[in-house]
């Protein structure tokens, strides 16, 4: 059994280059802590609906030496056969919030380590959408990478929970601004609870709630010119209100962690701003619960600050499309596959060389 590792163990290289008002994403975001230069890497670590069946079978092939004894160490922390999950186990072994959870930051963080380890990826501030926050903190060296896990494991156990006991869904509403969408839901209200979940694009905007108030908000929707307002397969009515009752409890679980100050800039999905200290870190986890995530917020912050190049760490290739469709002149990479992953690890080493010639 491998030893656990420390947050400062996983702490990233340093020196990377590569409801009326309207609450909508702002088009003046505020300002990171301090002056970087342009073009900078931004990591994005993605969150629950990225999961694939067979997402781990590439990585374990072909940088196996690395990132098996990873998964296996969170196998024997949470009790659970993710690295099996992850290579053989099918979609709907994965539905499950309490499985899918771990699972997507397991993987994360094992391609993370990969980067590292082969391509020195260093990048110079790193944010995660929702559930992928979790492991932009360990990347950040503010939580060890074992209570990140337990934390995400008991927060998909609660969430599901709340999906067991209220009807609810979710469903992303494509084609209309935010604030029509956000309209939407207060037109719906009279069927029951539906709000903004995530602030994905600006005309991409999911909602959360009772389902049929937010089967009636996609119907309004789709009557005020949306082009598509399709209900998402998940377990539970994520990031709305009817989460506020697992908090406190939540919390509870928040305070036995210990919080290191980033060493390294994060951003929030939460307020779409950078995280000021390990304090704050475990305060913006509360109440990233019940907040809808602020992605466009997050990107415009990254772009503000100087970072024009975008690398999704992990499964899936939803945050790159996101950032490709937020930052038009952005560089975007992800690391969905075998291919892709050599492609950065190359790219990287490539840069270092030039540097060191």
């Amino acid at each position: 059994m491998t030893t656990q590792r420390t947050a400062a163990d996983w702490e990233f290289e340093k020196g990377g280059r590569m409801n009326v008002p309207s609450t909508a994403p702002t088009a003046a975001p505020a300002k990171p802590p301090a002056p970087r230069p342009p073009g900078r890497v931004l990591a994005m670590f993605p969150g629950q609906g990225s999961q694939r069946p067979g997402m781990a079978r590439d990585l374990l092939r072909h940088h196996g030496a690395i990132a098996g004894p990873l998964l296996l160490e969170a196998d024997l922390a949470l009790g659970l056969p993710l690295t099996e999950i992850c290579t053989l186990g099918t979609a709907e072994d994965l539905a499950a919030t309490e499985i899918t959870q771990p699972a997507v930051v397991a993987m994360s963080l094992a391609v993370l380590e990969v980067l590292r380890r082969e391509g020195h990826f260093a990048p110079g501030a790193v944010t995660g959408h929702s559930l992928g926050e979790y492991t932009a903190l360990v990347a950040a060296g503010v939580l060890a990478p074992l209570d990140a896990l337990r934390l995400v494991q008991i927060r998909g156990r609660l969430m599901a929970d709340v999906g067991k006991l209220t009807p609810g869904g979710m469903a992303a509403v494509i084609g209309l601004d935010a604030a029509e969408v956000e309209a939407v839901c207060r037109q719906a209200a009279g069927h029951g609870l539906v709000e903004v979940a995530n602030y994905n694009e600006a005309r991409q905007t999911v909602i959360s709630g009772e389902a049929p108030a937010v089967a009636a908000a996609c119907e309004l929707a789709l009557a005020r010119g949306a082009e598509r307002a399709k209900a998402l397969p998940v377990g539970a009515p994520f990031h709305c209100s009817l989460m506020a009752g697992i908090e406190a409890e939540f919390a509870a679980e928040l305070s036995r962690c210990h919080f290191a100050d980033p060493r390294t800039p994060v951003l929030s999905s939460v307020t779409g701003g950078w995280i000021r200290s390990g304090w704050h870190a475990r305060e913006l986890l509360r109440r990233q619960l019940a907040a809808p995530v602020r992605w466009v917020d997050v990107l415009h912050t990254a772009h503000a600050g100087g970072y024009g190049h975008f690398v999704e760490v992990g499964p899936g290739r939803v945050l790159s499309a996101f950032a490709r469709h937020t930052v038009q002149e952005a560089v975007v990479r992800s690391t969905n596959d075998a291919r892709r992953i050599a492609s950065l690890i190359n790219d990287n080493t490539s840069h270092q060389e030039k540097d060191m010639s």
